[in-house]
Formats: structure tokens, C-alpha cells, sequence
């Protein structure tokens, strides 16, 4: 789940996170803006896809014991598209939205540039005091062509690579996470592994999950992806892009792929069943792998540095939508969630890498026992000290789906790659016109 400029017109420019800063006090609740509630009882609503951490850290049960007076209830979507779509209707609507609503990076230019008019602008609260608690890109992503500030900046998603140790084993692969990281150093490195490993694998086990998150993972170490720097939609042309496309296509038709939807039962049932060996992670990744290979899992996994150098998938905000119950209880639990102290915690759980600068610093040292003692305060903070400054556009999201809905009719249908190209180019020219 990433990033952010100063919202210009159809892209944002969005940075790797700075990895300086001391870490800063969190700051308590802001007194500007009526509160709703006039004091009483109050459930706060919280409304969010994939894995963002909070509850699975005790960050809601600390929350709760610090203001008695408030309960949270937060529901969730896996599906982020699932999620986008729902609430778009909502929004339309006017009904049916929480007191918080999650937003991918993918989409926080649509928020910003489009969709101003229908979230609270947190300035009201008090929020213009927190602009250098956040990387300027992360800030910037979220910030309207008339100043609002329109989310504040939860994780950012620095790329790496989890593998399993015992499949790799027996598939008689190294193991060891520098020497991975040497002998996949670039894309056709690892490749050339993943034919290695299955040529030794175990029986129904593949190399990767699916085509489409290694697409996903290598057009994440572009700064240029699917517009330019300008607002105009490149995707078509950009060579990098195309790149991806045929590494991924490469490995759809060697086989090395266990052809799976990401975020499906089956999916999910996979990490548990040792259905692969390699999965490209960012660190958001990390917490959702717990939750799916269980207790079972853990000492099994491991992390290593990226092939192809450092990128970044992913990374959210938490938005007040303006008809929102509780808006002021609902700031002072995003400002809360959001500060450093908050952030270096999570991480240390959960592994959703902060996008606080102060609490970069503070990570650094940490190590995760689940993923065999991997320091993944120094892998993932490498990485987003390496990660490219990306343009983001009002449509990245959707252009990423139409692009990894085409690599999935090569990867399980056999569909040519030039067929699914036109595919991928009539769904978005459906999608976005």
C-alpha cells in the first residue's frame, strides 16, 4: 500500500521516503472543528482494505484505553479494486461512508485532483502543523490544487523478495539471503532461478505466485509508469513498462508461475500449502504473509533485496470523507495512528514500513523473527532510500489492472501476448475513455 508532489495537474511526482529526521512527538488531538459528539460516547467507523495493521497491532485497543470515551470498528475489504469501487458508489451516494476511509496511492491523485469537494480538508483540524513530520512526496500526493490537505500518510511499500527456505532447499537452492540477492541481482537472474527450482521442486509447488505481482513489483522501480510527469498517459509507449511486460510474459509461458489470483481463497490458501517459493514483497507484504501461512510458517520465510534494484508497491492515506458522523474524533485517531511513534510500532509487527521520517530512523535495527531474524529494518529502509521519485496519475490503478488482467489470460489461458496486449489496451480505454 506509497507516496506524493504537490498536486499539479493529471500526475503527482511522488519520492522515495527521506530516511532522516529525529523522531517526533505524536500530537494529541487538535481542538479546531466542532466535534459532534459534544463529549459523549463515541464509535468511530473505519473502513479499509488489505492489511493495514492496526488492529492485529493493538493500535486500536491502545487507542481505546487512552480515550475511554471511544470505540472503533473498523471493516475491511482484501480486494482493493472491491474496495475503490464500493466506495465511489458511496460517495456518490452521500451514504454508508465511515468516519475513515482508507486511500491507496494508486488512487490518491483521483482524491486530490478530482474528488476534492467530497473529503473533509484536515487543515480545519489542524493538520498544516504535521507537514514535516512526512516525506514532502508523501504530503504533497495528498494535497488539492487549492492547498487542501486531504489524507495524512500512513505506510509507504520499499520492495524486496520473500522466499521460502525449506522449498528452496529442497529444490537444492541456495538459501542463504545474500547470496540470493547476488545470483538474482538483475530480472533474468532470477529466471534463471526459478527454471533451476523447477527442475528440483517440490511436487505442486511454483516458483512465483502470478505474472501479475511481478509486473506489479518491476513497474514499481520506475519513476515513469503509466503517465508522465506532464499528466499524459504514456503507458503504451514507455519502454520500461514494456520491459516488465515481457519479463512477465517470460515467465507465464516457462511455467514458472503457480497462476494465481492475488488476494483469492486460493491465493490465500497458498501461502500456507507452500504453492511457491518466491513472492515479490513490499514491506506491507510482510503482515499479510503471517496471517495467511499461520504459526506454521514462521522460521520457514525469509527476505532478501530485490532483483533489479530498489522500487516501491503501494503505500496508503487515511481520509474523513465530509459526510462523515464524527469528524473531529475521526482526526484526532488518524493523527494519532499516523504519528511516529505509531508507525515505528507497527512496522516492528506488522511490517508496514512508515512513511514518518522520524520513524524510519527509529525501525532501522529492527529484525523480524517470523522471516528467520531478517533485518528488515535495513532491507526495506535501503530500499526506500534507493526508490525512484514515480509519477503518479489519476488512473494507476486502474491502468495496472487492465495490464495485469491481460498477463493472467497468458498465464492460465495461453492467450498470445500480442492478443493480450489489445486486450490490455481495450480495457483501458473502457475503463478510463
Amino acid at each position: 500500500m506509497p507516496i506524493a508532489r504537490a498536486a499539479k495537474r493529471a500526475a503527482v511526482r511522488l519520492g522515495a521516503v527521506a530516511l532522516a529526521g529525529a523522531l517526533l512527538a505524536a500530537c494529541g488531538g487538535s481542538s479546531d472543528g466542532a466535534s459532534d459528539s459534544a463529549g459523549g460516547k463515541v464509535t468511530l467507523t473505519v473502513d479499509l482494505f488489505g492489511s493495514f495493521g492496526y488492529k492485529e497491532a493493538g493500535l486500536y485497543a491502545e487507542y481505546e484505553k487512552l480515550h475511554p470515551n471511544v470505540t472503533i470498528k473498523q471493516t475491511d475489504t482484501e480486494d482493493e479494486a472491491d474496495y475503490w469501487k464500493s466506495l465511489q458508489t458511496r460517495l456518490a451516494g452521500g451514504g454508508g461512508l465511515a468516519d475513515v476511509q482508507g486511500i491507496e496511492v494508486g488512487r490518491i491523485a483521483s482524491v486530490s485532483q478530482q474528488q476534492a469537494d467530497t473529503f473533509e480538508d484536515l487543515k480545519k483540524y489542524g493538520a498544516d502543523k504535521l507537514r514535516s513530520r512526512f516525506a514532502e512526496a508523501k504530503w504533497a500526493a495528498a494535497t488539492g490544487k487549492d492547498g487542501q490537505v486531504l489524507g495524512l500518510g500512513t505506510d509507504v511499500g520499499p520492495e524486496a523478495m520473500c522466499y521460502r527456505t525449506d522449498l528452496l532447499k529442497q529444490a537444492g537452492l541456495p538459501t542463504d539471503r545474500g547470496e540470493l540477492a547476488k545470483k538474482w541481482s538483475t530480472w533474468e537472474g532470477y529466471l534463471d532461478l526459478g527454471r533451476q527450482y523447477k527442475a528440483g521442486a517440490p511436487a505442486k509447488s511454483a516458483w512465483l505466485d502470478s505474472v501479475g505481482s511481478l509486473f506489479s513489483i518491476m513497474i514499481g522501480q520506475e519513476e515513469e509508469r503509466y503517465y508522465d510527469a506532464s499528466g499524459r498517459l504514456i503507458w503504451e509507449t514507455n519502454p520500461a513498462l514494456k520491459a516488465a511486460w515481457n519479463t512477465s510474459v517470460e515467465a507465464a509461458q516457462g511455467g514458472l508461475s503457480a497462476e494465481l489470483d492475488q488476494w483469492s481463497p486460493q491465493w490465500n490458501q497458498a501461502f500456507a500449502a507452500g504453492s511457491f517459493a518466491t513472492i515479490p514483497c513490499p514491506a506491507w507484504m510482510l503482515g499479510y504473509i503471517k496471517g495467511q501461512a499461520g504459526a506454521g510458517g514462521e522460521g520457514k520465510w525469509d527476505i532478501a533485496a530485490l532483483p533489479g534494484g530498489a522500487g516501491n508497491w503501494g503505500g496508503s492515506y487515511l481520509s474523513i470523507p465530509r459526510a462523515a458522523q464524527h469528524k473531529k474524533e475521526a482526526y484526532e485517531l488518524i493523527e494519532w495512528l499516523t504519528a511516529p511513534e505509531q508507525q515505528a510500532k507497527l512496522f516492528r509487527k506488522q511490517g508496514n514500513f512508515p512513511s514518518a521520517t522520524g520513524a524510519i530512523d527509529e525501525v532501522a535495527d529492527a529484525k523480524d523473527p517470523y522471516f528467520s531474524n531478517a533485518p528488515i529494518g535495513q532491507i526495506f529502509g535501503d530500499a526506500a532510500k534507493a526508490a525512484p521519485v514515480q509519477v503518479l496519475g489519476v488512473h494507476d490503478q486502474n491502468v495496472n489492472q487492465q495490464i495485469t488482467n491481460a498477463l493472467s489470460e497468458v498465464e492460465r489461458k495461453g492467450i498470445s501476448p500480442d492478443k493480450a496486449w489489445s486486450n490490455a489496451k481495450k480495457g483501458v480505454d473502457n475503463t478510463i475513455g
